[in-house]
């Protein structure tokens, strides 16, 4: 799977998600720290959505504990068959820790998405582009996302994911919470590659998401309304 293309994901700690998002989305995004047993429900997968697995840690928002045990648990997901990208947190990857998941998911040919999140603030302009930057260099794909308090901070957010895709990046970005809501659906316009939505809005893993349906129809008719206005 490349990221050359918006592609949508189907967040959810439920494998067993995978057949109602089949008419929406393009990947699940199987949360192993909220799945009360995630490499088993890896070995019994067979469904037709390639997966892109995540095993947030603690300090970036999830519920996986900082530990070797959390990054073997990575290192044995990126072997399944079906399991065609990993998420890596870039301070783990900035301190060395999951250098070896990153490696051990290329040699099973799947792709890194490296992420950032602030789910207090959105920084300043300058270290939003300096943060995006040096998850691109660490993956294929550098993920960020922040909390807009106001439309200003959603625009510092599309200003960075213009320019570093502009300058030959793969990036995902998104603004959290209600003031960034709508950044979900128009950041595709400006570069962004993944987008990320819950199956059922009752289980959004984020502030601010839409539900999947939603988010695949505001994206397509933006795109096409883009893409008129061109002609």
């Amino acid at each position: 799977m490349d990221f050359e293309e918006f592609r949508l994901a189907a967040a959810t700690a439920d494998l067993t998600d995978e057949p109602a998002a089949r008419d929406h989305a393009d990947v699940v995004e199987f949360r192993m720290d909220l799945a009360a047993d995630p490499l088993d429900a890896l070995r019994e997968y067979d469904g037709e959505l390639p997966l892109l697995v995540t095993n947030r840690v603690e300090w970036e928002g999830g519920e996986a504990p900082d530990s070797d045990e959390r990054l073997d648990a990575l290192e044995t997901a990126v072997e399944h068959s079906r399991v065609e990208a990993v998420d890596l947190e870039l301070a783990a990857l900035e301190s060395g820790a999951a250098d070896r998941v990153r490696s051990h998911a290329r040699e099973h040919d799947a792709r890194v998405v490296v992420s950032t999140h602030d789910f207090e603030r959105t920084p300043d302009p300058d270290q939003l582009h300096e943060l995006l930057r040096s998850a691109c260099e660490h993956g294929d794909v550098g993920k960020l996302a922040v909390t807009a308090d106001s439309p200003g901070d959603v625009l510092d957010v599309l200003d960075a994911t213009w320019e570093l895709t502009r300058t030959g990046e793969t990036v995902a970005t998104m603004a959290m919470g209600e003031a960034g809501r709508h950044s979900r659906a128009v950041a595709p316009l400006y570069g962004s590659r993944i987008g990320y939505a819950p199956v059922d809005p009752a289980d959004a893993t984020a502030p601010g998401q839409y539900d999947l349906a939603t988010l695949r129809r505001l994206v397509g008719q933006l795109a096409g309304n883009s893409a008129s206005a061109e002609v």
